[in-house]
């Protein structure tokens, strides 16, 4: 499947495509992007349905913080209305190993003075990839994952029970600072696709990057992808929108 980006002159009523993702939605083989930059997937997704984008993600975020989104950010107030179609785009920062807890990590930011906050967060990078080799505790066990994805489904589908709802099987990783370990992810799966099935939710399985992501042209870190890990998934997310599409037309 080719991709083609045309950028639209002025403003028109098209479609929005709604994604809430994690930070594999929008780093590249060499970092962070712009939510505008035409070579990551919900961009490519968006430009071959010819439709806007609207993209709402953070660097660790989980179902759970997809779902606070939904519910607290204005910028997904607003586009609900408009949206063609939601994709949850997160799931694998659930499935990684997390011994650490996750709240202590957010709260690292805010320890002062400077000089205790840098001690801090050097001993965290340093026991989070050792204790990771345990495998466990996940940031968020399946359980919770399928709990929040379900109220996310059933927030949409009670404004628009029409409006197609998308989801994700984590992607794999090889990376160090989680111990290159992933024994969350089978139980994650298992857990997202029995939801899916209940529920009549396409499934995206972002497993589709392994052979980018154990490349040379995968990002150093091991965890986010190269150029075309995203045109596999962009097409993978095209494949399942394309049979709902069809559906509510």
């Amino acid at each position: 499947m080719s991709f083609r980006v045309e950028r639209s002159e002025g403003k028109c009523d098209r479609p929005v495509l709604l994604v809430i993702a994690d930070s594999l939605a929008y780093y590249g083989p060499k970092g962070g992007l712009p939510s505008d930059h035409p070579e990551i997937w919900p961009n490519l997704v968006a430009a071959e349905l010819g439709w806007d984008l609207v993209l709402v993600a953070r660097i660790g975020w989980t179902c759970r913080d997809a779902y606070w989104a939904l519910i607290q950010d204005p910028t997904v107030w607003a586009s609900v209305p408009k949206a063609g179609a939601v994709i949850f785009a997160t799931g694998g920062m659930d499935s990684l190993p997390s011994p650490l807890p996750t709240a202590l990590r957010e709260q690292i930011r805010y320890i002062r003075p400077p000089l205790v906050r840098r001690y801090v967060r050097s001993g965290y990078q340093w026991l989070q990839p050792r204790l990771s080799k345990l495998g466990r505790p996940v940031a968020l066990p399946p359980r919770l994952t399928v709990e929040y994805l379900e109220k996310s489904r059933a927030a949409l589908a009670y404004l628009r029970p029409e409006l197609p709802f998308i989801a994700s099987l984590p992607a794999v990783h090889d990376c160090e600072a989680y111990g290159r370990v992933h024994a969350g992810r089978e139980p994650a799966v298992r857990a997202t696709t029995k939801w899916g099935a209940e529920h009549d939710v396409p499934i995206v399985d972002l497993s589709v990057v392994a052979d980018n992501i154990f490349s040379s042209e995968a990002n150093p870190d091991g965890i986010h992808w190269g150029w075309e890990a995203h045109r596999r998934v962009a097409a993978a997310m095209i494949g399942a929108l394309r049979p709902v599409l069809a559906e509510v037309r």
